[in-house]
């Protein structure tokens, strides 16, 4: 028994050990234990609770959670950290009073990285941005598979990671092509001669699109006679998709489709002309060398 009593006062004199000893800030190796403990526990019990949710969730909203709980978890470790230098006696105040002219040079010098940090924080509370969204940003568009408090990565189509600055979310103006649902409708203009059988036309461009794989029936897909133009008459292919990302494919397939068939049915697609005229008030002299 006394064996044990001086086993336990030996790992009480180690817990209590300081690793740091200042007049208003004291860190033993108890607090630092306790710290490392903390975030352990807060890490098992968050992944827990990730579980729990995500199961209850549909599949589409699964990866949107991902970044709600990205933020969730720093938070979490934060608030353990500053709970448990509290409890130990550590003045929080005196500590973060002398480190103000620190923290000062720090922001000036790491401005962009607190403006990327603080636009990932809004975004995650605003959700104006999830994983799996497809965005446009500066023409480029691409399908969100991670959003980090500095970053955000997308995949582009041509299946390159894109890179973005958070900041660029609440200063530029970003396409979000699935914030309100998956369903987009995309459009594909097409010219035909003068001339031309309208209705033929309509007809063509119609039952291409409801025989594109890909195209929703419902909402159906629709043609607009859209202008007279200055060489052809133009006409919109309007359609529905819930993939935006296929967009450029499926237009190439439906364009050799509309190539086809309108050279079965006699259609053209007209080259730009112009009419040009000369108006003559004298002889034209023609220089002889």
């Amino acid at each position: 028994m006394e064996k044990v009593r001086e086993l336990w006062k030996d790992f009480n004199d180690l817990l209590t050990y300081q690793i740091y000893d200042s007049e208003n800030i004291h860190i033993t190796i108890g607090t630092f234990l306790a710290i490392v403990i903390g975030v352990v526990v807060v890490t098992y019990v968050l992944r827990i609770i990730h579980n729990i949710v995500v199961k209850k969730l549909p599949e589409a909203d699964k990866n949107k959670f991902v970044s709600i709980f990205s933020f969730l978890k720093y938070l979490s470790y934060i608030l353990v950290i500053i709970i448990i230098l509290h409890s130990s006696g550590v003045n929080l105040t005196v500590l973060l009073t002398a480190s103000a002219a620190l923290f000062v040079g720090l922001g000036f010098a790491l401005q962009n990285l607190f403006q990327d940090i603080i636009s990932g924080i809004l975004m995650i509370l605003d959700q104006s941005i999830h994983v799996g969204d497809i965005i446009e940003v500066e023409g480029k568009v691409g399908r969100v598979f991670e959003i980090r408090l500095r970053s955000t990565r997308a995949i582009t189509r041509d299946d390159k990671v894109l890179i973005i600055p958070n900041h660029i979310f609440l200063t530029n103006t970003i396409y979000n092509y699935t914030q309100n649902h998956n369903i987009t409708r995309e459009a594909l203009i097409v010219g035909v001669a003068y001339g031309s059988d309208v209705k033929l036309v309509t007809e063509i461009l119609t039952n291409i699109a409801e025989e594109q794989k890909g195209v929703l029936k419902n909402p159906e897909p629709f043609v607009q006679f859209d202008d007279f133009g200055d060489s052809a008459l133009i006409f919109s292919l309007n359609f529905f998709i819930s993939d935006a990302f296929r967009v450029p494919r499926m237009r190439s397939e439906m364009r050799y489709k509309i190539d086809a068939r309108f050279r079965e049915n006699g259609v053209t697609i007209p080259f730009p002309q112009r009419d040009v005229h000369f108006y003559q008030h004298g002889p034209i002299s023609l220089s002889k060398e």
